[in-house]
């Protein structure tokens, strides 16, 4: 008998927590992998107080999963997303949860003395920006399905949208609420598929343009990356407006990164803005950790005939004249397209694409890089 994923979160659902719902219907599972008999995966709780009351749920969902039929070995890891929880609650706002002084949209507030130079951000272990030289070649949705895939290889992953004028993860991601504020300093982000994130599309009004010259969009990017409580983050992925502009350089130059993915369609034209980031990102001293070929085919869903629209090999080739690696080559597909539109992220359930994902989040954890 072949195991699925399905059986096995089935059998999750039978395990209750002490406070209510189950480990499923609470968003509690993390990198769940079947390999023939072998299963493995992640209980993720909130926080590392609450992880250490789970250790007899943890046991009785080894205990469940073992006694599938056709299961060999079980391997149950019990982690913590976040800190400790606070001895006391924090007071809160008693209207909307955020505090009326909060403000997104600032001149940027320069470094103290003695900090100057790129710096570290509280908690979060590794910084990846994912990068493109131009519009339209689907970093966004690289972005967002490689936070997830990442999720799912038990990384504790944020998400930001740096994009500013034009932030596109509270749909793909599936939120929509306002994050709040207990002391109009901090901002608390949201979290979705595993996945904590933040965009200044969930503070601004969706329907109007941001209108803001470049130290207002440094300021907002400095409140994002420094007010926000990430908590404890294996790696945050930071998707990065088009282009070379403010953003950009704020980031690399007041951030500490591990490295910059860059994203392409496999088009000449594409690939010449793609070099213009690449060589920003050298410049700026950022590694380019690799490039990833978006859009690379087109399958018939009908006949299954291949049809490159864009072209072929362009990114390879780009890779290689660089010495940096190709992460992956990803093609056309319809589902991606209605995951992100539904605000489910295709990387967030199974299939062809999802695995292609998973692939490129394998490879960047086994490099050390996530």
């Amino acid at each position: 008998m072949t195991l699925t994923r399905d059986q096995i979160l089935e059998e999750l659902r039978r395990i209750g927590l002490p406070d209510g719902g189950d480990l499923v219907s609470r968003d509690m599972i993390r990198a769940l992998g079947i390999d023939g008999g072998k299963v493995r995966f992640v209980i993720e709780a909130p926080d590392a107080a609450t992880a250490r009351k789970l250790e007899p749920v943890s046991q009785a969902a080894e205990a469940v999963v073992r006694a599938l039929p056709g299961v060999e070995l079980v391997s149950v890891v019990l982690t913590a997303h976040g800190p400790a929880a606070p001895s006391a609650p924090t007071p809160r706002p008693a209207s909307t949860g955020e505090a009326p002084s909060l403000k997104i949209g600032r001149h940027p507030t320069p470094q103290p003395p003695g900090q100057a130079g790129p710096q570290r951000i509280a908690g979060v272990d590794r910084i990846i920006a994912v990068g493109s030289g131009k519009g339209g070649v689907g970093k966004s949705t690289v972005a967002s399905n490689l936070a997830v895939a990442l999720a799912r290889e038990g990384r504790r992953v944020g998400l930001l949208d740096a994009d500013i004028y034009g932030p596109s993860q509270p749909r793909m991601m599936g939120v929509s609420k306002r994050p709040g504020s207990p002391d109009g300093k901090t901002i608390e982000p949201l979290r979705a598929h595993g996945v904590t994130m933040m965009s200044i599309g969930l503070m601004l009004d969706p329907d109007k343009a941001v209108v803001w010259r470049g130290p207002m969009l440094m300021g907002a990017l400095q409140q994002l990356l420094g007010q926000v409580a990430w908590g404890e983050l294996d790696v945050l992925i930071v998707d990065l407006p088009p282009g070379t502009g403010d953003i950009q350089l704020t980031l690399c130059q007041r951030t500490h990164l591990t490295g910059a993915i860059v994203v392409s369609t496999p088009q000449d034209v594409a690939l010449l803005d793609a070099r213009k980031a690449i060589d920003m990102f050298k410049t700026l001293k950022t590694p380019v950790l690799g490039l990833i070929e978006n859009m690379s085919l087109y399958i018939c869903p009908e006949c299954g005939h291949e049809a490159h629209i864009f072209g072929h090999g362009g990114v390879a080739q780009e890779a290689e004249r660089l010495g940096a690696p190709l992460l992956g080559s990803l093609p056309i597909d319809l589902d991606t397209r209605r995951a992100g539109d539904a605000g489910v992220p295709v990387a967030a359930g199974e299939g062809a694409m999802a695995e292609a994902y998973q692939r490129i989040a394998r490879g960047l954890v086994a490099g050390g890089v996530a």
